[in-house]
């Protein structure tokens, strides 16, 4: 592998408080658990994002990309190559008429709010997703009955020779937790949301009630990934898990969450090898008692 060769390239357009070598990711996911990234990157824009890729491909670098690190684990001995973290450094975000066209760093919370705020609805549901508008694109992020396919008109995304590409809506087929940017032959770069005109104070409203709502259900107070699973078809993931009687149960430093089972928690420096030993074990007990099948939601990615 080329890394330090990727390096000497990167040092001559990226400045060096957005360059990181050898950098612990557990402080960049909510998980709080991770090993170190070879080369981390924080791209200020897409030129910078472009040639990064560019020169990953040409020595090859293999790129992972990441947002708010909401929805992930990272393996304990860390991920080789180039991580790109998408953060307020492409947080951008501009109207058009009932459109609004924003960077995939944008926090989905902060979209939310600023759509409400110009008087346009239709994302209200992702105001309590903790992560980014471009990992709600990968995975099709949804919540209270809304899903980010229901809004996306237009996705601009960079391929492995670091060129752009402009998608529609609907040529984009999208599925539960799943659409085509997972194949990881793009990075999510930009999106276009089509939304509604509504008064202002009336969106704000529904954001606090969805705010509310979530706070009171979900376990905040400990570091998670979210909900571990996916909801399998005619169930409820953490209805199966807490019936198993799973509700504390404790691998190493993580536990299925006492408060909402549906989330495996950090409850106390917790490795990634805990927590997948622990997702392991809810699945087997899981499909003993219930004949179901949990599929894991949170994204593995790194070193074994």
């Amino acid at each position: 592998m080329k890394s330090n060769q990727v390096v000497d390239h990167l040092s001559n357009i990226i400045p060096t408080a957005r360059l990181k070598i050898n950098e612990p990711l557990k402080q960049y996911t909510s998980f709080k658990i991770g090993g170190p990234a070879d080369i981390l990157l924080f791209p200020a824009s897409l030129t910078e994002l472009c040639e990064a890729v560019k020169i990953c491909g040409q020595n090859d670098v293999p790129v992972t990309v990441i947002g708010k690190g909401s929805n992930l684990l990272v393996r304990d001995k860390g991920v080789r190559g180039l991580v790109v973290k998408m953060d307020e450094h492409l947080a951008y975000i501009r109207r058009q008429g009932s459109h609004v066209i924003a960077g995939a760093g944008i926090f989905l919370k902060d979209l939310a709010e600023r759509a409400a705020a110009w008087g346009l609805s239709g994302i209200e549901f992702a105001v309590g997703i903790p992560g980014t508008l471009g990992g709600a694109i990968v995975m099709n992020a949804g919540a209270y009955e809304g899903e980010i396919k229901d809004v996306i008109s237009r996705v601009t995304a960079v391929d492995k020779s670091g060129v752009l590409h402009h998608f529609s809506g609907e040529e984009l087929i999208f599925g539960y937790r799943s659409s085509p940017f997972q194949k990881r032959q793009y990075i999510v770069a930009e999106a276009e949301l089509c939304l509604v005109e509504e008064d202002s104070d009336t969106i704000a409203t529904r954001i606090r009630e969805l705010t509310v709502r979530r706070e009171s259900r979900q376990p905040l107070e400990l570091p998670s990934a979210g909900s571990t699973f996916k909801r399998p078809p005619g169930y409820y993931a953490g209805t199966l898990i807490e019936q198993s009687g799973l509700k504390g149960l404790r691998f190493g430093g993580a536990q299925v969450s006492e408060k909402h089972a549906g989330f495996i928690v950090n409850a106390g420096d917790a490795s990634a090898n805990d927590v997948l030993s622990l997702i392991k074990e809810v699945q087997m007990r899981v499909h003993h008692k219930f004949g179901v099948e949990l599929y894991p939601e949170v994204q593995v990615i790194g070193e074994e």
